[in-house]
């Protein structure tokens, strides 16, 4: 997982931080997919476009500043299309394979899911590159503060997101696999 982050595993075997304290290790499949759905792809869904809309704004108004992260907007845009395709092959592949049952079909998706997964991971170290590590400069104008909470809560979802699915979904029952 990213580096920059703490690895949640014992959190997500016992229960998601910042979650109602389900243990989704346990969870029926539908449910734990339901989840996923709703908290993460939903989520960001959400978080992408505005996020995409801060960088634009501040890489405009603060481009030729030393701190400015430029390139910003074009990775999140770059994040944005490679994570549509990612949820949209969980939606219409992999999660109806699982709710159907089809274990030994989903090993298949299940491994480019992962393959994938590293990808995110590698364009989250990259973000962390461009924006120092997410550290707001002294300076910063309202705008470039609220991108910088925005991308830290967005980095931290897409990586419990990563986890709950490498560590539980694609392990557990689900998967047709004893945890």
């Amino acid at each position: 997982m990213c580096r920059h982050l703490p690895d949640i595993s014992p959190a997500i075997t016992g229960s998601v931080v910042g979650d109602d304290q389900q243990f989704w290790a346990q969870a029926p499949a539908d449910d734990l997919i339901q989840h996923i759905l709703t908290r993460y792809h939903q989520r960001h869904r959400e978080q992408l476009p505005e996020l995409i809309r801060l960088a634009r704004r501040v890489e405009q108004v603060h481009g030729d500043h030393a701190e400015c992260p430029n390139g910003l907007t074009d990775h999140l845009s770059d994040i944005h299309q490679a994570l549509e395709s990612h949820m949209a092959k969980e939606e219409q592949i992999l999660f109806p394979m699982l709710l159907r049952g089809e274990h030994s079909l989903s090993r298949g998706p299940i491994s480019v899911m992962r393959f994938e997964h590293g990808q995110h991971d590698q364009a989250l170290d990259q973000l962390y590159a461009l924006t120092n590590d997410i550290t707001v400069p002294p300076h910063a104008c309202n705008t470039w503060q609220t991108l910088y909470r925005g991308l830290d809560e967005f980095c931290r979802d897409l990586t419990q997101h990563i986890q709950l699915e490498n560590e539980v979904l694609f392990v557990g029952p689900a998967a047709g696999k004893a945890l």
